[in-house]
């Protein structure tokens, strides 16, 4: 067991031990288990999956949806430091559908490059919630 900090602008996440996080990375995604060896990475956006122990199966996994941020671990200790993060059972998939509509919709309507980014980070960070829920739903079907 590490423990495992996962931290946004808005308040700690998630704060405890467990057996395993796989994180999405600029490499792909990474696992870390106990003992992992120091490390500071980029992560991307994507979905955080924690295993709080070593028998639980996959569907008991928790997930969270993140646009990016730093990772750092060191000593037994993981610290993703990042701007959002949702915990998949917070997120409406229908909510999740509509906002990366209205973005797909603002891409497409951009009148400057200022306006293009915006709308495809918001497409990004759609897509990212709707994947990270859709796995929750998926999970918690079995």
């Amino acid at each position: 067991m590490f423990h495992f900090q996962l931290v946004s602008i808005s308040g700690k996440k998630f704060d405890e031990d467990v057996y395993e996080v796989v994180l999405p990375t600029l490499d792909g995604q990474i696992g870390v288990l106990q003992d992992h060896m120091p490390l500071v990475s980029v992560a991307t956006s994507g979905a955080i999956m924690v295993r709080r122990n070593p028998k639980d199966p996959d569907s008991a996994r928790e997930f969270f949806a993140t646009n990016g941020g730093a990772i750092e671990v060191s000593d037994n200790t993981l610290r993703v430091l990042v701007d959002e993060a949702d915990r998949a059972d917070e997120i409406s998939e229908a909510e999740a559908q509509k906002a990366l509509e209205r973005a797909q919709k603002m891409k497409v309507e951009a009148k400057d490059a200022v306006s293009l980014e915006h709308a495809q980070q918001l497409i990004d960070r759609s897509e990212v919630r709707l994947h990270v829920a859709g796995l929750h739903r998926r999970h918690n079907r079995r």
